[in-house]
């Protein structure tokens, strides 16, 4: 697996948005749904908190799917990847993201940006956000600017 943070742009864990993770769980039966679903939703407060529009969750074609579509202010199209993880066992949730998956993750955020030609937008950028939901801890949330 790839290490997203030794050769990508800014690289920073942050304070979770507030509010406790359980308070997002949705109520689907398959806690691999209910667990990313949670980290999604942690990831959009994130943004929000920090000034950004969310224009798309789970936004769906051909291709694939993009977990979050944001604007920040000064215009710039992020297509973000959420990963979220109970443990670390297989590593650092920002590690699942592999080269191929950047590479949809562009494609994707093409395909979005063709569907909706109305957005303005300054630029486009590749992001990855992981969630670390363990229990008795606090929320860790670490957000990789510019990835691919």
């Amino acid at each position: 697996m790839t290490a997203l943070a030794d050769d990508t742009g800014s690289d920073a864990a942050h304070d979770p948005p507030q509010g406790n993770p359980q308070e997002v769980t949705p109520g689907r039966a398959d806690p691999r749904h209910t667990l990313g679903e949670m980290g999604e939703e942690l990831a959009t407060r994130y943004f929000r908190d920090r000034g950004a529009t969310v224009l798309d969750r789970n936004w769906h074609c051909r291709q694939g799917e993009i977990d979050l579509v944001v604007q920040e202010p000064d215009g710039v199209l992020v297509g973000v990847e959420v990963k979220t993880r109970r443990g670390l066992g297989f590593g650092e949730p920002v590690e699942a993201v592999t080269p191929r998956k950047l590479r949809r993750l562009r494609r994707l955020l093409a395909s979005w940006r063709s569907a909706h030609p109305g957005v303005e937008v300054s630029d486009l950028r590749l992001d990855v956000v992981g969630v670390l939901i363990r229990p008795d801890e606090p929320v860790r949330l670490r957000h990789v600017t510019g990835v691919g």
